[in-house]
């Protein structure tokens, strides 16, 4: 979920930013009472063709207002005549961001009469039949759930008259065009198409192309970290990343933070060793429950933990606004998946820090996203946990090895060990 600037709830609409769109007036008291303030740039630029019923195209980095940008004309069309639903189709990557989305469009039109669905797979799918028996105007879903109900006969989308994908090119990343492909087939060809998403490779141009007509194109998302997020590499040997995590977290100013891996296995586990060690952290992967992830999610929220232990693909459309910390644990699969990690960080203006932790492995990544960001990504390093340093360290503790075993053969316990080398049966008695 993509979140603006905040004002006093007191301050009229029509003396902001926000009184230029000439909104519904129930939609505008719902701008007031979510206290939005001026409109962010993707907003400014996308909302007015939008309301023109014209197919936008916006790119646009995490954190900058994406959600509202879709979700103000989306609601505002609607409010013009009442029918039931479902008459616009939100689509998302992941549970998370759907329930984002949901929820910030239920927050814009609290003074409407306007219906919402939420479909996302993990949670129980008869709920969501008698959500979408209620004929709601809004349908916000993940892909693969959606699918379901409509084989079932529970989800039928033949008066959809607006089409949102958000952050489409994860949805691409995620395997999902199939799906995507199957939900447009049974989409009435004369309907508004809005694209949303942070990046844009040749596959998403491609599906770009696809779905929208004469599109007005908004690009504002470039490809080089958001000014209020100071971002650095951490030098650091395999084995360390533990040690150099605890001392990030223990230093001034680290608040809230995620923590990135590479695997679920790894989150899992590096979770718990935090919260053993005596932080409050929670992990948030792929294998948990929909209600182990909205408890973990829930509970970072509202600081009841201050560290989220997190995949790339559990983690996307994460919108926490007061992350002071991101931390690449493992460099991300991608270079095009730097941003959007570290852009969980420094999110509305506010400021932040992103630190990633490169091996030597992973030079080859680092190259390829200073190339693709169009400069260097600065190097921090921490006293004893270089490369150099773990080398050093590594060559005293083999020579106090060696020095140890010098000593213990002069205390007699040579004799065991020839008998090992002899063929004896095992280490010494005692052992």
């Amino acid at each position: 979920m993509e979140t603006t600037i905040y004002m006093s709830i007191t301050q009229p609409v029509a003396s902001t930013g926000f009184g230029r769109f000439e909104l519904h007036p129930d939609l505008v008291r719902g701008i007031c009472a979510a206290g939005f303030a001026e409109p962010r740039p993707i907003q400014v630029e996308t909302i007015p063709a939008a309301l023109e019923g014209t197919d936008v195209l916006g790119l646009a980095q995490t954190g900058t207002g994406k959600t509202a940008a879709f979700a103000l004309p989306l609601l505002d069309r609607l409010l013009d005549e009442r029918k039931p639903g479902p008459r616009a189709l939100v689509l998302a990557p992941t549970r998370e961001l759907a329930t984002q989305i949901d929820a910030e469009i239920r927050l814009l039109a609290k003074f409407t009469r306007l219906k919402t669905a939420l479909v996302f797979g993990g949670a129980s799918m008869r709920n969501q039949i008698a959500a979408l028996r209620c004929r709601p105007e809004i349908v916000v879903a993940c892909p693969g759930r959606l699918l379901d109900l409509m084989r079932q006969g529970f989800a039928r989308l033949g008066d959809v008259e607006t089409l949102v994908l958000d952050e489409a090119d994860h949805m691409f990343d995620m395997g999902f065009l199939p799906d995507i492909r199957r939900i447009l087939g049974s989409l009435s060809k004369d309907r508004q198409n809005l694209l949303f998403s942070a990046t844009m490779p040749r596959e998403i141009r491609r599906l770009a192309d696809e779905v929208l007509y004469e599109p007005h194109v908004v690009d504002l998302a470039g490809t080089a970290p958001a000014e209020t997020i100071e971002h650095a590499l951490f030098p650091v040997p395999e084995e360390r990343k533990r040690d150099l995590l605890e001392h990030i977290l223990k230093s001034g100013g680290c608040d809230s933070a995620i923590v990135f891996t590479r695997t679920k296995h790894r989150a899992r586990r590096l979770a718990q060793q935090l919260d053993r060690s005596g932080h409050r952290a929670v992990g948030l992967q792929g294998n948990m429950s929909q209600v182990q992830r909205d408890r973990a999610m829930s509970g970072f929220r509202n600081r009841k933990f201050e560290i989220l232990v997190a995949t790339d693909i559990a983690a996307r459309g994460i919108d926490v606004s007061d992350v002071s910390h991101v931390i690449n644990y493992d460099v991300p699969n991608t270079p095009e998946a730097y941003t959007h990690r570290i852009g969980r960080t420094g999110r509305s203006e506010r400021e932040g820090k992103a630190c990633t932790f490169v091996t030597r492995e992973d030079w080859d990544w680092v190259r390829a996203t200073e190339r693709m960001i169009g400069n260097p990504i600065p190097r921090q390093q921490v006293e004893s946990f270089t490369e150099a340093e773990a080398r050093r360290d590594s060559r005293r503790s083999s020579a106090r090895g060696l020095s140890g075993r010098s000593v213990e053969a002069g205390r007699g316990r040579r004799r065991p060990s020839r008998r090992r080398r002899s063929g004896g049966a095992g280490p010494p008695a005692g052992r």
